[in-house]
């Protein structure tokens, strides 16, 4: 692979995971890993070292842009800072846990797990029944404290913010509405990312066959790459987001999960 198409594909991966973030509330994690994977394999990086730096580099990501789109929804009021920061300091450490699982696990396993688990919460939000709009979201850190550590541990073994598991969950479980549930997840992924990056740098410390600019399994080329471009995308991102209607909000988001999840598994 040329080095310049390798540049180009990233740049346009971080500028669409930076629309995404902003949109959706998500780290953009399941867009950069598969990508990331792919180009890994394709200039000889071996399996398992490649789908471990595209998570560890995916979250590396995930932290300045999440960053700029919380930003942005804080302006609009889209973010509740209580459970914001209950689900976030409990994600810092299931990130962690989930990083250093992640060091041991196959790279096949960590992918199947990756299209499994996407595909599962989008299968949970086709049939979910969800609140009206209005709603007042539901109290009690408790329940905030164990899905932050949930989508936390999920955030650090797969390298993906926690998003794709916390929208769902606050839209169905805790009675948020779309918008609101896309801002504050969108906070709480700054924590998990924080605790996964971590994990990510201390597991790859003493890996072999790491490609050249890497520290750990963080690939410093990639991240510099993919946060140029995702960074001020996510600005864009909430900017549509507050004009969508919540259950448009919520289509789009389904379908974007339905095509990662089966093209990690091998469908697509």
């Amino acid at each position: 692979m040329e080095f310049l198409v390798y540049i180009v594909i990233l740049l346009i991966t971080g500028t669409f995971v930076g629309f995404a973030s902003g949109l959706l509330g998500v780290g953009g994690g399941f867009i950069m890993v598969p990508v990331q994977f792919f180009l890994l394999t394709a200039i000889g990086v071996d399996p398992t070292i490649a789908i471990r730096i595209a998570f560890g580099t995916s979250l590396a990501v995930i932290l300045p842009t999440a960053l700029s789109g919380t930003l942005g929804h804080m302006r609009r009021g889209a973010v509740l800072r209580r459970p914001a920061m209950f689900m976030g300091v409990a994600g810092i450490i299931g990130a962690f846990i989930g990083g250093i699982t992640a060091s041991n696990v196959p790279g096949d396993i960590l992918r199947f797990l990756f299209g499994f688990l996407v595909l599962a919460a989008a299968l949970w939000m086709v049939v979910a029944r969800y609140p009206e709009t209005g709603e007042e979201p539901k109290k009690g850190s408790l329940s905030y404290i164990f899905w932050g550590f949930a989508a936390g541990f999920a955030a650090g073994l797969l390298g993906i913010g926690g998003g794709i598991l916390m929208v769902p969950i606050l839209i169905i479980l805790m009675g948020f509405g779309a918008h609101k549930a896309v801002g504050t997840s969108s906070a709480v992924i700054i924590f998990t990312s924080i605790g996964g990056i971590v994990a990510y740098i201390l597991g790859g410390m003493n890996a072999t066959g790491l490609p050249p600019y890497s520290v750990g399994y963080i690939n410093i080329l990639q991240l510099v790459l993919l946060a140029g471009a995702s960074i001020p995308m996510a600005q864009v991102g909430v900017k549509v987001s507050h004009k969508l209607p919540e259950k448009q909000l919520k289509y789009i988001y389904m379908a974007l999960m339905f095509y990662i999840g089966l093209k990690m598994i091998g469908v697509l």
